[in-house]
């Protein structure tokens, strides 16, 4: 017996492609208009919690508009998953409870005075294998986590994070490599990334 652990499922609603032994609990809500194949797909494994909200909106409003989370992912507790720009989740990651993942928002400056009538902004999340992004986390559109990444509790996250790197903070800045870890990424080519991984890495 298994307590607060969703039932493994072979399908749920909104949901195009479900691999084998992905678990969904019952109040795991899709939003999502429009008639496209494919825009929305787990793993072999994946597991979602209780309250989880995935939202995909029109998706015949761009062509990036899609969801896929790979295997062995799991999405804690009342997580909010935008794929209204692109968002792209890798196998073995961790996203903790009331997490939200933010791939889309409203032009603010121009247009009208009025928010909702202005264009909707969509760029493309992407979290690596086996990142972290925990608890209350924020991450806006076109961020990137890198693979083995962490994310602290209540971080807000506006900025790439590379791979094997801890970013904390609101806004989120980079803390320090984690360690014992060989860093399993590229040392970042330009700007922050780059400033910042030569002083962390410096210790």
């Amino acid at each position: 017996m298994l307590l607060g652990v969703p039932d493994v499922t072979p399908a749920h609603d909104g949901v195009d492609c479900l691999g084998a032994d992905c678990r969904i609990d019952p109040s795991v809500s899709v939003m999502r208009f429009g008639q496209r194949a494919g825009v929305l797909c787990l793993a072999d494994g994946v597991s979602i919690y209780a309250q989880t909200r995935l939202v995909l909106g029109d998706v015949l409003a761009d062509p990036g508009v899609g969801m896929r989370i790979g295997a062995r992912t799991i999405v804690n507790v009342g997580a909010y998953l935008s794929g209204e720009g692109g968002l792209e989740i890798g196998a073995d990651v961790l996203i903790g409870p009331h997490a939200k993942l933010l791939s889309a928002g409203h032009a603010i400056d121009g247009g009208d005075a009025i928010i909702a009538r202005n264009r909707i902004t969509r760029a493309k999340i992407t979290v690596e294998d086996g990142a972290w992004i925990g608890a209350g986390a924020i991450v806006l559109e076109g961020v990137r986590i890198g693979r083995g990444a962490v994310v602290a509790a209540g971080a807000l996250v506006r900025r790439d994070v590379p791979a094997g790197m801890i970013a904390a903070g609101v806004p989120a800045a980079l803390v320090r490599p984690r360690r014992g870890l060989a860093l399993p990424g590229p040392v970042p080519a330009q700007g922050w990334g780059r400033r910042v991984w030569a002083r962390l890495t410096r210790r």
